[in-house]
């Protein structure tokens, strides 16, 4: 399904259902800490519901299963949601198909609500009341993003260089470090528990890092299946002249817990 914001790549179109196979051998890049620290506020965990936003493939339920919450996890994509299940076998987790504007259930019915990497997609107009009212009195709403940091890092710069050649329009570069975004509607219904922000290194292998980066928004979820395979071409090429068969690239995680006055 075709996302369409003009704050986002100047307007133009994008689908991830188009990256859904690369972003599930791919996007699953989050180290151990960036769902611990979740757990370890006692998020998460078993005696919970937990619904996660944006799920994509399950990044996030998957991580976080032994943990024991009951997962719901919601994506505006079918094929994402396919995937999702099809990496989830074997666990207890439930996925439906739906915008996060759109969530239907009855009131009260989370402990937590998460969403990782994918907020600022949402109408917080529309967002933001529906999930207080999906929380339980109480309840939290934990926002996560983690980017690499292409300032810092010479890999990951060559890398957006190379994205922007193909989709100038492409405004998910040139991130720099700054605390998960939390819009003024949320002040209404919400107040700030936490915020945490924190550098780690995120391993990958010539074939991983392409992969990952093939799934972005810029590359496969927006570009024409010729004009991402020749970028694909070409980035590996790129990487066999400026990267080590493995190597790390420096990424930016923060998260922000948000409590349902």
């Amino acid at each position: 399904m075709d996302i369409i914001k003009n704050d986002i790549d100047g307007g133009k179109s994008f689908d991830w259902g188009k990256a859904s196979a690369d972003y599930a051998k791919y996007r699953d890049i989050y180290p151990p800490i960036f769902f611990d620290k979740v757990a370890q506020l006692g998020l998460c965990v078993k005696g919970q519901r937990v619904l996660d936003l944006g799920t994509g493939t399950g990044v996030v339920p998957r991580a976080m299963y032994h943990y024991g919450a009951k997962w719901t996890g919601a994506d505006i994509s079918e094929n994402q949601i396919i995937q999702a299940r099809a990496l989830s076998e074997g666990m207890d987790i439930d996925y439906i198909v739906s915008p996060a504007e759109d969530i239907d259930f009855p009131d009260g019915t989370f402990d937590v609500i998460t969403a990782c990497q994918c907020f600022f997609y949402f109408d917080y107009e529309k967002v933001v009341p529906k999930l207080a009212k999906l929380l339980k009195s109480g309840g939290r709403l934990v926002i996560l993003f983690m980017a690499w940091v292409p300032a810092d890092d010479d890999i990951a710069r060559a890398s957006e260089e190379l994205v922007l050649k193909y989709n100038p329009a492409w405004t998910g570069g040139g991130y720099e470090r700054a605390p998960v975004y939390v819009p003024e509607t949320a002040e209404e219904y919400f107040d700030i528990e936490l915020r945490e922000e924190y550098d780690l290194m995120v391993p990958f292998t010539r074939e991983s890092w392409n992969g990952r980066m093939k799934a972005c928004r810029g590359v496969g979820a927006s570009l024409t299946a010729e004009q991402t395979a020749a970028w694909e071409k070409e980035h590996k090429e790129m990487l066999e002249s400026i990267a080590e068969p493995g190597f790390e690239v420096l990424h930016h995680a923060a998260m922000a817990v948000l409590r349902k006055r």
